[in-house]
């Protein structure tokens, strides 16, 4: 373990670690392990379920129940079940699919799946409870448990490769918000919470890659709610480490549109930045500026006609917009669940 360890910090300090010599090195994975105990004693367990969403039907403002429902799964950890919120409505699941019913204009019947704590081993158990529905649309939020449990990309993120193939070969459309970025998390302090941070992109661009390369698209969460957080504390739940349901809001409106898109709902595509294009590059790539972009979205992508290159799959990667917003969170306007 300290091995390990060692090879992990020296990669992340760079040669300023080596040049110091293997006594720094020791000081400061002791100081990274004395900082993790006192993090876990700062973050109370989860006690209570969060509300629950499971095989619901939502329905925006002047929609009703004539027209067949959209069939939306959410599989995942914490944050797609929306621990730390007190009312089924202000979940992710619930915002997503009162922005999904206000753009299509029907209703979303929701199957919420995901559990509090799951790791990306679990989400082969999460498919098997969907007990055979075909969605048209599975949102899948997962990683941060796995870098708590400093599980390495190579073992947690197959698991999350399989459930998206499983998922499209039913025909569903999958989007996956990747890991966020756990260096925003109060109860971290530095170094550690450095370390966090570069551990959580590296699971994010894992995931990015083998998502894709399953026919799936991602969204990067980042470090998304980090400057909100920084500001403003009412975007934390009462633990200071899940968001509360404004926090939640962010969250789904950053995913929102590619699921929009990926249900033939139109929306407006730009770059994800000033700093990078919307042209077909190497999946990896793509990952790479992803990580570090939080609302962006990464996609497969074809150039000449082909999928992949001697790189790889190709991908696009790029920031969505619905095209017709009536602001976030979608429920915020008034909206039922039938």
């Amino acid at each position: 373990m300290a091995t390990r360890s060692r090879r992990r910090l020296a990669m992340y300090l760079g040669a300023g670690v080596g040049a110091a010599g293997a006594g720094s090195v020791g000081a400061l994975i002791g100081v990274l392990h004395a900082e993790t105990r006192l993090a876990r004693r700062r973050i109370p367990q989860a006690t209570e379920p969060p509300p629950v969403t499971d095989d619901t039907i939502w329905a925006a403002n002047g929609v009703g129940r004539r027209r067949p429902p959209i069939r939306l799964a959410m599989l995942g950890d914490s944050t797609a079940a929306g621990y730390g919120v007190l009312f089924d409505r202000e979940t992710p699941a619930a915002q997503i699919a009162l922005g999904v019913s206000e753009a299509a204009r029907r209703p979303v019947h929701v199957r919420n799946v995901a559990v509090v704590g799951a790791q990306s081993m679990q989400l082969p158990a999460q498919v098997a409870a969907l007990a055979g529905m075909t969605a048209d649309l599975a949102v899948v939020m997962i990683g941060a448990n796995d870098v708590t449990a400093r599980t390495p990309p190579g073992i947690a993120v197959p698991h999350l490769a399989e459930t998206v193939r499983v998922l499209t070969a039913r025909g569903t459309e999958v989007v996956v918000g990747t890991c966020p970025d756990l260096g925003t998390i109060r109860p971290l302090a530095q170094p550690l919470r450095a370390y966090a941070r570069r551990l959580s992109r590296q699971m994010a661009r894992a995931q990015t890659i083998a998502v894709v390369e399953a026919g799936g698209r991602s969204v990067s969460l980042g470090d998304l709610l980090g400057p909100l957080f920084m500001k403003n504390l009412d975007y934390f739940a009462a633990d200071r480490f899940h968001p509360s349901a404004a926090g939640y809001a962010e969250a789904a409106g950053a995913v929102l549109p590619s699921a929009l898109d990926a249900l033939g709902l139109r929306t407006r595509a730009r770059s994800a930045s000033t700093f990078t294009t919307r042209r077909v590059k190497p999946v990896a790539r793509a990952a790479a500026q992803a990580a570090a972009r939080p609302g962006s979205e990464v996609a497969g992508a074809e150039r000449f006609g082909r999928s992949e290159n001697r790189r790889g799959a190709l991908a696009q990667l790029r920031r969505r917009v619905p095209r017709r917003s009536r602001g976030l969170p979608p429920g915020a306007t008034g909206a039922a669940a039938l």
